[in-house]
């Protein structure tokens, strides 16, 4: 499962339309080499025949139709009905061919891809299992129910359409600080921006170098605790180390002007200060994940710029410093989407700095995987009438946050369209040059190897940029599953190699499969970083910063 658990360039209602639009008109402006079109031409005419004798075969009395391999169409009530299997067999084949006249259209590299993914959310979309007319699962189960799944479907329907976003899990079932991001602490500071959260030692003693972990801001910092068995706060926590973790603000109107200096300055440069007055350490243990090591890097290079290095070390998870490679995202981003999105949301937007609503980033990163997380759900809640299941991590899927035009304009042009940002010297950021190698500090880089938000080999470059002593550890799945595997659950695995060649591919055909959580991993090479072990503070905060209210604080409530 993957989310926008990640800071998405340009993407909303807006892009996503503008990428379709170009890519038809690409699809009507370009011709297909004649040579492929024939043998497209000849391929179909030939599948399609041979498909209507298989459906004519299978009318005969008594005989059954295998079930097909996609899940969409893989219960009996398709194989049993004739006219159901054809039409989902014609479909695929149909499926199939525009695929292949997609992958076939002569063009550019962003053209192609804008094209494959244009014709891909039309195929998807064109699902006959996608309509009550044409699906039988839905039509026997109403069938059944004698009109109560469709009246269910219905409701839901209408409460969806309320809400403004197609539900994929029961929210009823989930309340922030009750069943999900309730790791005891307390809000020891806060400011316009976030708040700063101080967890709770479990044991008398605590190591004596604090950890400061910045999560991204295009999401809630719960996903790094949203169950006890699950939460890498709790998780870190239990290793002994005193732990603090920036809580973002969801923008309001009263935010539309910040900026991405703001967010450096006041936000992380802040959160940095705090937590060295409040411990007393001269040096902090820092994490940033997704858009938040991205924040967090850009920090520590101002201070290095002022002559600080505050970082005792830095972990960058599933964190994009160089920018050559943005995947998926890439499709988003050209110079006319950035500079529309500088006239409509930026500071010299004709009606005022605007912010990017929350809601419309999730609903277009939705679409990067619509079979999953939009038409699977579209026809379980409203065919079929069936209630989505509680799920925390699709709970907090759901919880989008806003961000401020001009911090995310500035963000979209110099990192995803210009790719400034590893650039020594190229960017001014708080009023310094920025260099991200003048931070001294030792980095442990993990990437998840399936991950489509933030590309693996994308994060290894980070290597290239860091100057610190590195080490690199690769996750299975992607952009939230790969990152959040605790150890006790005993999934998936991890790879690891101490050299680090120049490509990944070098670093990949050298490195070692362990079974299990990257976790223990990541906590070794922390250790011996944390310092000597010391008695655990009574309580939150200190004399300057006192607890203002238990964790998981009021920003976190706050809905887009």
């Amino acid at each position: 499962m993957t989310k926008p658990n990640a800071f998405l360039p340009d993407l909303g209602s807006e892009a996503m339309t503008a990428v379709m639009g170009d890519a038809w008109k690409s699809l009507s402006g370009l011709n297909l080499p004649a040579a492929t079109l024939a043998e497209l031409q000849r391929d179909y005419v030939a599948s399609a025949a041979a498909l209507w004798n298989e459906t004519l075969q299978g009318l005969t009395p008594g005989a059954v139709g295998s079930a097909l391999p996609d899940r969409r169409f893989a219960t009996k009530d398709w194989a049993e009905n004739p006219a159901s299997a054809y039409a989902a067999r014609l479909y695929l084949l149909n499926a199939q061919t525009l695929a292949r006249m997609a992958e076939s259209v002569e063009g550019d590299a962003k053209t192609k891809a804008r094209i494959r993914f244009a014709v891909q959310q039309w195929i998807d979309a064109m699902a006959p299992s996608n309509f009550l007319a044409l699906n039988p699962e839905a039509q026997a189960l109403a069938l059944k129910t004698q009109g109560k799944s469709l009246a269910a479907g219905m409701q839901q329907l209408l409460d969806d359409a309320r809400k403004g976003h197609v539900s994929q899990t029961d929210e009823s079932a989930f309340e922030v600080g009750r069943n999900v991001a309730t790791t005891e602490g307390a809000v020891v500071f806060e400011n316009e921006l976030f708040q700063l959260i101080e967890y709770k030692a479990l044991g008398a003693k605590v190591h004596e170098r604090p950890m400061l972990m910045v999560p991204p801001c295009i999401n809630k910092f719960y996903i790094m605790d949203l169950q006890p068995d699950n939460s890498l706060i709790r998780y870190t926590v239990e290793q002994g180390h005193r732990v603090f973790v920036v809580s973002w603000r969801n923008p309001d109107a009263s935010l539309a002007d910040k900026t991405w200096d703001d967010y450096i300055e006041h936000a992380a440069i802040r959160a940095i200060d705090v937590v060295q007055e409040l411990t007393g350490a001269k040096t902090i243990n820092t994490l940033g994940f997704c858009v938040g090591g991205t924040i967090l890097a850009t920090a520590l290079a101002v201070l290095a710029a002022r002559g600080k290095q505050p970082a005792q070390s830095v972990t960058l998870l599933t964190t994009l410093l160089d920018f050559s490679d943005t995947g998926v995202l890439d499709l988003f981003v050209d110079e006319a989407s950035v500079q529309l999105r500088e006239m409509t949301l930026g500071e010299k937007a004709p009606t005022g700095p605007a912010l990017l609503k929350g809601q419309e980033l999730a609903t277009t990163f939705s679409f990067l995987r619509p079979n999953d997380l939009v038409w699977n759900y579209v026809v379980g809640n409203y065919l079929k009438g069936e209630a989505p299941p509680a799920f925390d991590l699709l709970y907090w899927n759901g919880d989008a946050t806003n961000l401020p035009g001009p911090m995310y304009c500035w963000y979209l042009r110099h990192t995803y369209l210009q790719d400034e940002l590893k650039q020594p010297g190229k960017l001014t950021v708080c009023g310094e040059k920025l260099d991200l190698s003048a931070v001294k500090a030792p980095v442990f880089i993990y990437a998840s190897r399936e991950d489509h938000i933030v590309p693996w080999k994308a994060a290894y470059a980070s290597t290239r940029i860091m100057s610190g002593k590195k080490r690199f550890v690769l996750g299975a799945s992607g952009h939230i599953a790969g990152v959040i595997n605790p150890p006790a659950k005993k999934k998936r695995n991890y790879w690891t190699n101490n050299s680090l060649p120049a490509h990944a591919e070098a670093w990949l055909d050298g490195a070692t499969e362990v079974p299990g959580s990257w976790w223990p991993d990541w906590t070794a090479w922390l250790k011996p970083m944390a310092g000597a072990l010391v008695a655990a503070p009574k309580a939150p905060g200190s004399a300057k910063y006192k607890a203002i209210e238990p964790a998981p604080g009021r920003y976190v409530r706050q809905k887009a």
